[in-house]
């Protein structure tokens, strides 16, 4: 298999939370680059298009749409 992303990702297992319209969904990040990353989700077809991934022990919150889903993983860019 061909590596075709951008960045480098490194494996993480941190906690976070995806934001949108006023709800939040817990999600562990599980790889993560400068232009996105890797979730693992409860169920991928819940999660929106589009949304903010809060990083909790980071204090960060990133604008991220979704790129590749599986069924309880998901591939998204930072916008």
């Amino acid at each position: 298999m061909v590596e075709t992303r951008t960045a480098t990702r490194f494996r993480v297992a941190k906690p976070a939370l995806i934001e949108h319209g006023g709800h939040r969904i817990s999600c562990t990040v599980r790889d993560l680059s400068i232009s996105g990353a890797a979730l693992e989700v409860h169920d991928a077809a819940q999660i929106p298009e589009k949304f903010t991934l809060v990083l909790l022990e980071d204090g960060l919150k990133l604008p991220c749409r979704v790129v590749r889903r599986m069924d309880f993983r998901i591939g998204i860019a930072f916008d």
